[in-house]
């Protein structure tokens, strides 16, 4: 009874909050569009005070007929791949130098990483958009130097996407590596190095193969917001790159098609089923 009193709170909230919308969404994306508020007709009905199934699976095959879902799919799912890429190349060093830092020093720097969080989200975003536009930061110190004769067309371009998506997402990917590279013993790469290894080898055989975890984890952190992310790709990315989130966004408040909007996010709730698995089993491991 003590366990079951300790257990009741979260599971309750569990599924309040998590398993309640997501039944919510999956009924939503099994009925009918129609006219009005809300705009679709409840998948179950009531005819002589019986319970009558009115819904269809209009919606969940129109995702599996129509290509511009799947490939809204595989542009999300790209992108947050590389996101989640490099910014575990640019977290690597910064993890490294934390964790290498004398102890007093540790706080502030895991302070720097976070201070991106202290702003809002969309000024950070405005910021991107001040300097890689035509007339921004960028362009003026590369024309300033002569590298350039006319501005480089950098906003609304994959690459201004990409930045913005790692500027983002980049402490979630600090943070785990900093944490599994706190808990190895320095005796180990120590013991390499001594042994005649470089420092480069000494990563790649030691400090590499142990963080491994970490470092799973931090690009599934990524990984796993950045697939749905709509806000970066709408204000930094080229008009072209419809990835899920503003597909989503699309169906939901232009098109007011809510059974295929709610269909589509049950789609992709699915498909980030396994990377979510992946990071529970990866946290379970001491």
């Amino acid at each position: 009874m003590r366990r079951l009193l300790l257990l009741a709170p979260p599971w309750l909230w569990l599924l309040l909050f998590v398993a309640a919308p997501v039944l919510i969404l999956l009924a939503i994306g099994l009925a009918e569009p129609a006219e009005g508020v809300p705009p679709f007709l409840p998948p179950i009905g009531w005819e002589a005070g019986h319970p009558v199934w009115q819904g269809s699976g209009a919606s969940l095959a129109t995702l599996t007929e129509d290509d511009w879902y799947a490939l809204a799919f595989l542009r999300s799912l790209r992108v947050a791949g590389m996101s989640a890429g490099l910014c575990l190349l640019l977290a690597y060093p910064m993890a490294l130098g934390i964790a290498r830092a004398r102890p007093s020093r540790r706080l502030p720097l895991l302070l720097l990483v976070l201070l991106p969080f202290w702003t809002g989200f969309l000024p950070r975003v405005g910021a991107w958009i001040g300097l890689l536009r035509d007339g921004g930061w960028v362009n003026g110190v590369l024309m300033g130097l002569g590298l350039v004769q006319e501005p480089v067309p950098l906003l609304y371009s994959d690459a201004a996407l990409l930045i913005g998506m790692v500027h983002a997402y980049l402490p979630f990917a600090v943070l785990p590596l900093t944490a599994a590279l706190l808990r190895l013993d320095p005796a180990l790469e120590e013991a390499a190095a001594d042994l005649g290894a470089s420092p480069f080898t000494v990563f790649r055989t030691v400090t590499f193969p142990l963080s491994l975890p970490g470092a799973a984890a931090g690009f599934l952190l990524v990984f796993i917001p950045a697939a749905g992310e709509f806000v970066i790709p709408s204000l930094l990315g080229p008009p072209e790159a419809q990835l899920v989130g503003r597909v989503l966004w699309d169906e939901f408040f232009q098109n007011r098609d809510w059974p295929l909007a709610s269909a589509l996010a049950v789609a992709l709730l699915v498909a980030l089923i396994l990377p979510i698995r992946l990071f529970q089993r990866l946290e379970a491991k001491p």
